[in-house]
């Protein structure tokens, strides 16, 4: 049997990792793994998410052999999204770190409450007598009051932050590490440990370790290149513009109340505005935005006006909407076509 895991502070105790664990593990095939990523698919689309076959694989993967997923694409596609929806469908509390330039573990991992840590001291000090227990020589008040030093430095004394938070749940949790190229690369080293082991060393308290392994998702926008070692910890997953179908899909989940018909023609025109070359394509959260645009306009199929008038929703650079606004009758053309013989 594999040993139990649990929180614990191991100093300098010797300790077999959770990584080594997952190897000396048997592994036993799931024959009914095909079943189970359908399952996954059922229960993210009971949250509102439309997964496809590809993020269903991913998300069952990850939970089979505890490894986190790191998640790309461009901004907008659904990956934020997917670990609200995993935490919902799980019924798991879901921890956020969003990352920026110059994050470092004091906002990240933990920092030390220094005001109690001052008040402490006051208190030592008005004590300082009982204390002290009437030593006779200045060695002999230093060996009493080593008893103490490592009091300031304890669990009490440390307020945690995302990462150890997310070790401490003790049914487990989603930890979204969101936007993580967005962090310096020193950063990345930071996470190494927590990615492979689902542990964190704190060099005042030793070495912590999750209860229950989270559930970990990072997200990137790829603006930079991360690092070779954070990849190797996490499976990748690469989640782009959804096929028609499917983005169709997800409109109906999240705007019920738009018609088949213009749902299919709207999403067919912004298929059509993503062949050109702009500066940002709209994504999938602007496909819904634009939807309940739509609903609220009581549209009950595209025009040229209407489209016009609300390519603002789609476009966010006016560089952008200069290039698509010539094209929007041609456009309309081609998803209204699009909606009769597809």
């Amino acid at each position: 049997m594999p040993p139990k895991r649990g929180l614990f502070f191991a100093g300098n105790a010797g300790r077999t990792s959770l990584k080594q664990d997952l190897w000396e593990r048997p592994f036993v095939a799931d024959q009914k793994a095909s079943t189970s990523i359908e399952a996954v698919q059922s229960g993210l689309a009971a949250q509102g998410y439309i997964a496809s076959r590809q993020i269903a694989t991913a998300v069952y993967l990850s939970q089979q052999i505890e490894k986190p997923i790191l998640v790309e694409g461009p901004a907008g596609v659904g990956k934020t999204e997917l670990a609200k929806a995993i935490a919902a469908w799980r019924g798991m509390k879901m921890i956020r770190l969003q990352c920026y330039e110059g994050l470092d573990e004091a906002k990240a991992l933990y920092e030390w409450k220094y005001a109690k840590q001052l008040l402490y001291t006051q208190i030592l000090k008005d004590k300082l007598g009982e204390v002290l227990g009437g030593a006779q020589t200045l060695h002999a008040a230093l060996e009493q009051l080593h008893d103490f030093g490592d009091v300031f430095f304890s669990k009490e004394f440390v307020e945690p932050r995302p990462l150890l938070q997310a070790l401490e749940q003790p049914g487990g949790c989603v930890l979204l590490i969101d936007e993580i190229d967005k962090s310096d690369a020193e950063f990345e080293s930071l996470l190494l440990e927590i990615l492979s082991d689902f542990q964190v060393t704190i060099p005042e308290l030793g070495t912590i370790s999750a209860i229950t392994p989270p559930t970990v998702i990072l997200t990137s926008n790829s603006e930079r290149d991360l690092g070779d070692a954070l990849k190797r910890r996490c499976l990748h997953l690469h989640i782009g513009f959804p096929e028609q179908r499917l983005e169709e899909r997800i409109v109906e989940s999240r705007v019920p109340g738009i018609s088949q018909a213009l749902r299919r023609q709207m999403v067919g025109f912004i298929h059509e505005i993503r062949s050109l070359d702009l500066k940002k394509l709209p994504s999938v959260s602007e496909t819904i935005d634009w939807a309940r645009v739509l609903v609220l306009l009581q549209a009950t199929e595209l025009d040229t006006e209407m489209v016009k008038d609300t390519l603002n929703v789609l476009l966010k650079y006016e560089a952008d909407i200069e290039a698509a606004s010539p094209q929007v009758t041609t456009f309309i053309a081609k998803a209204a076509r699009s909606n009769v013989f597809g």
